[in-house]
Order: structure tokens, then sequence, then C-alpha cells
């Protein structure tokens, strides 16, 4: 990261009288961003390219944020590594107890993770760098509206100040003042990549997004695993069809689900980690990985200075268009104002915000965009689910398709994995589209393009899909939703 030292630092633009402004010496930029996740470099590079000075400032020693060092990347990497150490990919064909590896140990999954590391914030360093972006390792917090004091890792301060400003600091993990984090075997989500062993059993707490992900990581590790989680339901957003033959394909690997039970209580036992939960039962397990919930990186910014406050989880309230906070000049994008919290739809975020602080007109955003779940196996969606379209009142059908019924799945020796389309009777136009399997986070595109386009049942029947491909499940869901659809 390029990092300017107090002495030498030389502003983007002519600072003016610094004895006027308290003796420190300020920086002035038109675009200041507090964060280096995707949705600030996003902005950053998106700012440079309409010809602004812009200047990024990043707490940790390399860009990146959350995303890049504990996050997206990190547990995707994971998942990867996991997948082809395992051989959970050949399973279908060579049975259950098929292992490419026999003994997996913590460093087996973090060498791949430090060369992956190191390629994206070579290339996110090289972005900067080709769009004169100007980059800070330190820590910002508010001195007023307009101007940040920086504070270096060597302790100085540096005073920058921005025509307008984005906040992009992402989130960090809840922790709950009862649980001892210090252990070595009770992490939170940002640790358990630098997990110190690989656990022969796991209590996951917490059943959003990313207590799954790792929870099935784990699973196909061949790793006992205990999800805990205090509702009743989880992944809500998910098409119940969908969610209920994901849950089921769990079960049958061993995955013990506690729903409705919230944690009483966690503590060491000699080599155990004892969890009790309100319904009155006590899980004993190697490790504990806690992932109920985030907050919003913001205990430290200064908001007040700049008349900001925050919720009761740290996030920021901003326009949902434009993403301004309450004061116009300061925008605020990806994890940090909540929802959906995935760093595709902050990156559009990012660059939405940086267009509109700068004048840029933009076109309405599309109306839909897919989420993606990188469990194992991967879940994807895009559109209604069923019971939003039974709630819409809209006449639908729907069509299912299983990967083993294409003849690409039946080469990869997939015996699980569906993927369900809905359509509208009345216009046969599609309304959604959602997979469970092996690559459902890419073939989701498809689905999410035609959506877009208001395309309809007739394009998947009409056209031709490579053969053999996974992409034929369009053509046989379709034909399945058709089948049933009623005749003029």
């Amino acid at each position: 990261m390029q990092h300017f030292p107090y002495k030498t630092f030389r502003p983007a633009v002519d600072c003016g009288d610094e004895a006027a402004r308290g003796g420190r010496q300020v920086a002035q930029y038109d675009f200041i961003v507090i964060g280096s996740g995707p949705s600030g470099r996003r902005a950053a590079i998106q700012a440079a390219k309409l010809g602004k000075s812009v200047l990024v400032v990043e707490g940790r020693k390399r860009v990146g944020g959350v995303s890049v060092h504990t996050g997206t990347i990190p547990s995707k990497t994971l998942r990867e590594t996991a997948l082809n150490l395992s051989g959970w990919r050949e399973r279908g064909f060579y049975g259950r107890s098929y292992r490419v590896k026999k003994e997996i140990g913590s460093e087996d999954l973090s060498m791949r993770l430090g060369k992956t590391l190191e390629h994206e914030v070579d290339v996110l360093e090289h972005q900067f760098l080709r769009n004169g972006v100007h980059t800070m390792e330190g820590f910002a917090r508010f001195q007023d509206e307009h101007r940040l004091i920086v504070t270096s890792p060597d302790g100085s301060e540096l005073l920058v100040e921005g025509e307008r400003i984005l906040i992009a600091v992402g989130t960090v993990p809840f922790r709950p003042d009862n649980i001892d984090f210090d252990d070595e075997c009770i992490l939170d989500s940002d640790e358990v990549v630098d997990m110190p062993r690989l656990p022969r059993s796991i209590t996951v707490v917490g059943a959003g997004v990313i207590g799954i992900e790792y929870a099935t990581i784990f699973s196909a590790l061949d790793v006992q695993v205990t999800i805990i989680e205090p509702r009743e339901t989880f992944l809500d957003f998910i098409d119940r069809e969908i969610l209920d033959e994901f849950v089921h394909q769990l079960r049958d690997r061993g995955v013990t689900f506690r729903l409705g039970a919230p944690v009483v209580s966690v503590e060491k036992v000699g080599s155990k980690v004892v969890t009790k939960t309100g319904d009155g039962r006590t899980v004993r397990t190697d490790m504990l990985l806690y992932c109920a919930g985030r907050m919003g990186a913001t205990e430290h910014l200064g908001l007040d200075a700049c008349g900001l406050g925050t919720d009761g989880r740290g996030r920021l309230k901003v326009d949902p268009d434009t993403f301004q906070t309450e004061v116009p000049h300061v925008y605020a994008t990806g994890d940090v104002i909540g929802f959906p919290s995935l760093a595709s739809t902050s990156m559009e975020q990012g660059r939405i915000a940086a267009c509109h602080a700068f004048g840029l007109p933009l076109p309405p955003a599309p109306a839909y965009f897919p989420y993606g779940i990188y469990a194992v196996p991967e879940i994807s969606t895009v559109g209604m689910s069923e019971q939003e379209v039974r709630d819409k009142k809209i006449n639908y059908e729907c069509g299912i398709a299983r990967m083993r019924e294409t003849s690409r799945g039946h080469i990869m020796g997939l015996d699980q994995g569906m993927m369900k389309m809905i359509f509208s009777i009345k216009t046969r136009r599609l309304l959604g589209v959602h997979i469970l399997g092996e690559g459902a986070t890419e073939l989701i595109h498809i689905g999410q393009a035609v959506l877009n386009l208001k395309g309809t049942v007739d394009y998947f029947i009409e056209n031709t899909f490579n053969y053999p491909t996974l992409a034929e499940a369009y053509k046989i869901a379709a034909l399945d939703a058709w089948n049933r659809m009623p005749r003029d």
C-alpha cells in the first residue's frame, strides 16, 4: 500500500493556509473513500475514471478490506480447497469414503489461501495505481463534515479534506460478552480462516449465510457439525422447496440442527467446548464457531463530528437509490448499510454512489440481482420465490429439473442438485429461478438475464444450449413448466 509519511505527504491540490487549519498539514481531495473492500474500491476507481482526485484510507496493512482478508475470498478459497482435497466432487462415483488426501490439516487449507490473497491484493493495488488512486494505511475519523484525521501505524496524524466522502468500512463480527473468544477453540467468523487445527467436531452458532457456508465446508471435510440457531427458521429469503432439499441433504450427511434454541452459555471443559441452549440441551464439540451477526465497523469513525448516527448494529441509513446519508456529501455503501450485504451488490453500490456524487446520470438499476450462497452444495436464486408469487396472487406454474437428468450432470457423477423455475401463466414471463447444487452461482446468470429482459418460457424452449452442459437444466425445467401450463 502507498503510505505517505506525515512530513512528505503531497496533497492532490493546493492546501491553502495550514495555520488557519489548526496547524496540521492538510491534503485535499475530490473524493475520500474510507475502506477498500468491494464497494470502496469500485467507487474509488469509478471516481478516478471521472477525472477526480481520490484517496482510499485503509486500516489494514494491505488493501482489500474484509472481503479479501477475512470474508468473501478466504471463505470461498477455503471451500474450494476443502472440495478438492476431500474428493467431494468425485464421491458420486466412488462413494462417500473417497478422499484425495486422507489426513487434511489446517496447514493444507492455509497454503492455498495465502497464495490466493496475495494475488487478490496484487491485482487491487495495480488497479489503484493504474487509475491514479492514492492509498493510505491508517484509521480515519471525522473532524467535521469534510475533514478526516488519519492515524498512521506509527501514531502520527494527518488531516485530509474531501469534497465528498464515502464510508465503506464494512463490518466486524458480533461478540457477546458472555463468550470467551480468547480461547483458540472458540472463534468468530473472521478468525476461522486462521484456525490452528482442523477439529473432529464443531458447533456453529448462527444459521445465516456465513454460518451455513462454514458449517457445510466443515461437513465436506467429514467434521461432525452441529448448527445452533435461536430462530425456528433460517435463510428465509430462499425458496422453501430449495431450502427443504438443502436441509435434507445436510441431515443425510449427519449435520445436526438445533433450531429455536438460543445459546445460554459457552465454556471450555477439558478439551471440549460445552454449549448449553435455552431448551436445556448440551452440545460438546472440539471447537465452536460463532457466526450470529455482524456489526458495522463504525464505532471509531467519530460520526458525531459530521452529524451522523447509526442503528443498534452500527449500520448507517442511506437513500437506497443514491446511497447518500443524511449528510448529502457523505455516502455509505457495502455491508455497513446492511442488507443484502453481498460483495456483488456492494460493488454496484460503490459505482452508483461515485457516479451520483459527481453528477453522472445513471439509468434505473435492473429489477433483480442474484444471491449466491457458497455452501456445499451451492444455492443461488434470482427473482421471486414461490411464496412471493403466491402473496402477489399471480397465477403461476413451476418447472423442476434435476441435475442428474442432464448428461453433463451424469458425467460429473451428480446424484443431487435441482433447478426450479417459476413462470406467469398469463404473460408466460419468467418470475424466478432457484438453483441448488454444483455450479449454481454460475448458472444463475442465464436466468438473471432472461428475467431482467422480461423473457418468457418460450426463450428456453426455442433456443439451443451447448451439449452436454448443466445449463441444459434450464430447458428441462422450462419444458416441465410448459407441459403443465394451459393451452389456448
